[in-house]
């Protein structure tokens, strides 16, 4: 017999081997009618699949958060026959379900095309309303093998042998039609419902590799509910407006070239915005405590080596070859950390002098594949507004909160007010003894939930030295963006030899946090293009006014405007050109040029401005002395302006 519990508390004892599609039979038929899955000691499984020990057990009805995987990985399978069924012959390869949805790589001759897309939706609604069961089955290797090497699917027959031993091989089976796959599914392919929709197809390498064959990847994606697909079509409608790299071109800010793969040519504009959000960290970071250094970007490999990072970090290292004149080979920093440590090192340090708040804006390059680079979004060289806090044991929890608070703080003044956190813990790849793990990860716990603040487990995500938080941002269209952490450390500051004298004159290893508040300043430069879609608020925006002439009877006027505005700590810009009003209206508009000041001769007789909105069609006028008092306050910062409230 075996025991389980349900979610009431309940416990009954059934046959061993009964499945959990007769337990939910035996409860009631609509219980069963309803579930599609189940969940043993809360991992989703097939409804179906055999109990053979005692658990916790659950049903998982469609309408389950955990059921969105089982219908995207259930459109995979349904996509996939589709394929096979109108272009027989098609080879299908893997098919996992991602962030976004799934997609499935294919083999054919000729490459699959978005043109194909309603032919194959068209079908994939067929076999969706034939309901047939999804089944499991599990096969030996030869004979898994030998199947599918008579069908010609000789990628499959590769996939058998990277499946590790002591796994089962597993076959579902909907119909006629089977895969190979790991499972779990839903009960039948009805459950997939009509909320689905092909996206997109690309190129890609079977197994990410060059010298193998090209296959055709088709993206798609699926939900629970069609207004649930609406809403995500909305979104991805939305996000293509935002897109950073289309405002980017549009505003001046940026450009890539391929001379310099996943670095920023950063132009004026962009520039002007990347400094204000420098300098925003600089004020805060400088009020807290912190002291601004900078590290070389060049450190001889075996500094990375005594880290960890080059046994655990080596494949998104960048490594200088070794010259004749000098045998050692160096290593561009992919973080700051070891610098910092390097710094803390030099002189004697007390436990009288901790906290020890060391802050850098970092420059760091680390290798992406040149498929995964985006925009400001995936780089392979960014800054990091790092910082590292050399502590004591007992001041873990005190300065995770202050950090904590800071950070969230920070989103704000941004206009980020929904803000989850996720506690990372342990990753399969690491350094460091679990004992000292468990200090650090119990340490970052008892600090988080001294915060007060929700959080959800991340589990097997933190750093290879140690556990983090990570500040998850929701955007202006509800999209979510990974940004600051906190880590907790217990390992690098002892392997490269940190300590600080304690009370009692002992050596003493310093815990270190890793603390980072954008992150990447690239990749949240381009998270707020998105969020405010290029329409900054007045403090960030980097051309803030454009002060321009109706006639040329207005230049003289209009000069003293841009340099009254200029006194006024604006960045302001004049336009004179012999060209009508509402020409340069809607080009400055077009670059997303917050305020334009407008005057023509009868503004000059007066002393005024008339001030148009980026996005307004409406006109003030006002008295130029009392329209640059109101820019002026309008374009503080809100920290400084937190500042001035405060003081």
């Amino acid at each position: 017999m075996v025991a389980l519990t349900f979610p009431d508390g309940a416990r009954r004892e059934f046959p061993d081997g009964i499945s959990g599609l007769d337990i939910a039979k035996g409860i009631s038929p609509s219980l069963a009618k309803r579930t599609v899955a189940m969940a043993l000691d809360g991992k989703v499984v097939d409804l179906a699949d055999k109990i053979e020990s005692d658990a916790r057990i659950e049903f998982v009805s469609r309408d389950d958060p955990r059921a969105l995987e089982l219908i995207r990985h259930d459109a995979a399978h349904v996509l996939a026959e589709a394929v096979q069924a109108l272009w027989p012959g098609t080879q299908v390869t893997i098919g996992p379900v991602i962030d976004s949805g799934f997609y499935y790589d294919f083999f054919r001759n000729e490459p699959f095309t978005p043109e194909d897309f309603p032919a194959i939706e068209k079908k994939m609604r067929e076999i969706v309303a034939r309901d047939k069961p999804f089944t499991k089955e599990v096969w030996t290797r030869d004979q898994t093998k030998q199947v599918f090497r008579d069908k010609g699917e000789a990628f499959k027959v590769e996939l058998v042998d990277a499946i590790p031993a002591d796994q089962n091989i597993n076959i579902y089976k909907q119909g006629d039609w089977f895969d190979l796959c790991r499972g779990p599914h839903m009960t039948s392919t009805g459950k997939v419902g009509d909320a689905f929709k092909l996206m997109k197809a690309a190129g890609a390498y079977w197994r990410g590799d060059s010298n193998n064959p090209m296959l055709t990847r088709i993206y798609g994606t699926a939900f629970a509910k069609k207004e649930e697909l609406d809403a995500h079509l909305k979104q991805i409608e939305e996000a293509e407006k935002r897109d950073h790299r289309k405002l980017g071109r549009e505003m001046d800010m940026f450009h890539f070239q391929e001379e310099a793969p996943g670095s920023v040519f950063w132009h004026s504009k962009g520039w002007t915005l990347f400094q204000a959000l420098e300098n925003y960290i600089r004020r805060v970071q400088t009020t807290a405590g912190y002291q601004e250094v900078n590290s070389p970007q060049l450190i001889d490999k075996e500094l990375w080596v005594t880290t960890g990072h080059i046994p655990t970090y080596n494949d998104m290292m960048f490594l200088t070859a070794q010259r004749e004149e000098d045998q050692r080979i160096y290593a561009i920093k992919p973080m700051n950390c070891p610098g910092h440590v390097q710094i803390f090192k030099n002189g004697l340090k007390s436990y009288r002098d901790l906290p020890l708040k060391i802050a850098e804006f970092g420059k760091v390059h680390r290798f992406e594949p040149s498929g995964a680079l985006h925009g400001l979004m995936r780089v392979r060289a960014f800054t990091q507004d790092d910082a590292h806090v050399f502590i004591t044991e007992h001041q873990i929890a005190e300065e995770t909160i202050k950090t904590n608070d800071m950070i969230l703080s920070i989103y704000e003044d941004f206009g980020f007010t929904d803000v989850r956190i996720k506690f990372s813990d342990r990753p399969e790849k690491r350094i460091g003894e679990d004992a000292v793990w468990d200090k650090a990860e119990s340490a970052l716990m008892k600090a988080l939930e001294a915060s007060g603040r929700p959080w959800t487990l991340n589990k097997g995500e933190g750093a290879f030295y140690g556990p983090k938080l990570e500040y998850v941002l929701r955007d202006a269209i509800g999209r979510d963006w990974q940004c600051g952490t906190i880590q907790v450390d217990l390992n690098l500051p002892g392997r490269l030899g940190a300590f600080y004298i304690d009370e009692h004159s002992n050596k003493v290893t310093p815990v270190m946090l890793h603390r980072a508040l954008f992150g990447s300043l690239e990749r949240f430069t381009g998270i707020l293009i998105e969020h405010y879609e290029g329409k900054f608020p007045l403090w960030l925006s980097p051309m803030q006014a454009v002060v321009m002439t109706i006639t040329s009877d207005g230049d003289s006027y209009a000069e003293e405007v841009t340099q009254a505005a200029r006194r006024a700590g604006l960045r302001v810009q004049i336009d004179l050109r012999n060209e009508k009003i509402n020409y340069k209206v809607r080009e400055h508009s077009l670059a997303k040029v917050p305020v334009l000041l407008v005057v023509g001769k009868k503004e000059a007789e007066n002393r005024e401005v008339s001030i148009r909105r980026l996005g307004s069609q409406d006109q003030t006028v006002m008295k130029l002395d009392e329209a640059l008092a109101m820019l002026k306050d309008e374009a503080i910062p809100p920290d400084i302006k937190r500042a001035q409230a405060e003081g």
